[in-house]
């Protein structure tokens, strides 16, 4: 009997252990709970901003997995009486998870057709044997790309390429480290600034899109672009010229590497009729989000495109449920979820006015103080979390500093992109981390220099060329 005592007892220590910032957490929330709510909330609003708090330690601690921790968040708000079973779940599935949830799948598709090689071929095609000019073109591709199809997606689909070329160039990693660092984040870097350009190009985005529609306001695919894409092609060339400059790759010319990557590509088989089949789905998927996202919304086109590859079999459900993960799509509705409820509860309004008494009087005797303020936040958040978990908790925030809810919601979804810092601050970062060939470290000593440069062009972008076409 002591014997299972003493076991019992030694196994809840190790549990404790393992799992104490899910204890901390819990007693922090606790304590929040029991303490004076402050002046100008009400029950409901404190427990929302009580939750936040919780789930951002549990976030960035990761002491359970993260689809559990989205449970947690989908819990505390239905026991927390912020609204019932059916109200959260109405605000955890809607057209913004339909997107990351077909995007997911979507991805999958593109991966299992081989359209990776084709890309290569035509990168290289265009660029050249020019080291310079390789990281450019990378850095561009994966930039367009990401536009439109989603950052994680393009980011998978780019890794083996940058992979294939660094190798062909020498097999000795340390002879070749700052050409890799420099052609991966290109990749890296490239899916995240373009991720910023279409409403298509990540979650965030389509989420930022769903608060000002509950807000009353409209903004439709073209003009999300003629907003926001000049900024990816202004960011393109500066952000290329800074990752060589940082990382001086040890070859300037990628002569043979090139030649064997073009060799091989062109071995591979020709285009057939199910392939042509395959691209011209997925063409149909991009007009659809162009032309008729405000009517069927971009989620309900993305899954239509994974029904229509399923229909043809270009792609078998095993595949689409084994390599989909659930748990993200989970994850991204639960934080929804939450940044509605901070919303409709009025913490958001709460949470903005402290800002403006913060701030306030720097906001009016300087508009663009406002513009600081929200990407400097956003891009602390957003290398912490998820851009697009940063995006669903700010967005009802920062909506309310300013009049212009327009106007800072979109400087909140463009700065969400700012994820330069840090290796978990966006899937593409994660996945060229993957490699094994770029550390940790690299990512500060890379991204300070294009973080800082990439805050500084927004708010002179947004203050110059959004007032010209206003």
């Amino acid at each position: 009997m002591l014997g299972f005592s003493n076991l019992s007892l030694s196994n809840f220590l190790f549990w404790a252990t393992q799992k104490r910032w899910f204890i901390y957490a819990i007693i922090i929330g606790l304590i929040l709970i029991l303490l004076p709510h402050p002046k100008g909330l009400s029950d409901q609003a404190y427990t929302s901003i009580v939750i936040l708090i919780t789930a951002l330690i549990l976030i960035i601690k990761e002491p359970i997995p993260l689809p559990a921790i989205a449970i947690y968040i989908l819990l505390t708000q239905i026991y927390g009486g912020i609204d019932s079973a059916d109200g959260i779940a109405k605000a955890f599935m809607n057209d913004a998870v339909f997107f990351i949830m077909g995007s997911l799948m979507l991805a999958v598709v593109i991966i299992r057709q081989g359209w990776d090689s084709r890309i290569a071929l035509g990168i290289l095609k265009i660029t050249g044997n020019k080291t310079s000019n390789i990281v450019f073109g990378f850095l561009s591709i994966s930039a367009i790309l990401s536009s439109f199809i989603g950052e994680h997606t393009v980011a998978a689909i780019m890794l083996p390429i940058g992979m294939t070329l660094i190798r062909f160039t020498s097999s000795d990693t340390e002879k070749v480290k700052n050409l890799a660092a420099a052609i991966l984040f290109s990749i890296a870097y490239g899916c995240l600034i373009g991720s910023a350009g279409t409403p298509s190009g990540g979650g965030r985005n389509v989420i930022m899109i769903n608060y000002f529609n509950q807000s009353g306001l409209s903004l439709s695919y073209f003009e999300w672009m003629i907003k926001i894409y000049p900024f990816v092609i202004i960011q393109i060339p500066i952000v290329a010229w800074i990752i060589i400059n940082t990382f001086k790759p040890e070859y300037k010319i990628l002569d043979s590497s090139v030649r064997k990557l073009v060799i091989k590509v062109a071995k591979s088989r020709s285009m057939t009729g199910r392939n042509t089949i395959t691209v011209m789905i997925f063409i149909l998927i991009i007009i659809g989000w162009i032309f008729f996202s405000e009517t069927f919304g971009l989620g309900t086109i993305a899954l239509t495109g994974v029904f229509l590859y399923i229909l043809g079999g270009f792609v078998r459900w095993n595949d689409l449920n084994k390599h989909t993960h659930w748990g993200v799509i989970i994850l991204f509705g639960a934080t929804i979820s939450l940044g509605t409820s901070i919303r409709s509860t009025g913490a958001a309004l709460w949470l903005a006015d402290q800002v403006i008494i913060l701030f306030g009087s720097m906001m009016e005797m300087f508009p663009f103080f406002s513009d600081l303020i929200v990407i400097l936040i956003t891009t602390t958040m957003a290398n912490i979390l998820s851009s697009s978990a940063t995006v669903a908790v700010l967005g009802p925030i920062t909506m309310k500093l300013v009049p212009d809810m327009m106007h800072i919601g979109l400087v909140t979804a463009a700065s969400s992109a700012f994820g330069y810092f840090t290796v978990v601050a966006a899937p593409a970062c994660t996945i060229v981390y993957s490699s094994g060939m770029i550390k940790s470290n690299d990512f500060l000593r890379l991204g300070w220099r294009i973080g800082l440069v990439s805050i500084l062009l927004l708010i002179v972008y947004v203050n110059t060329y959004w007032r010209f076409i206003n």
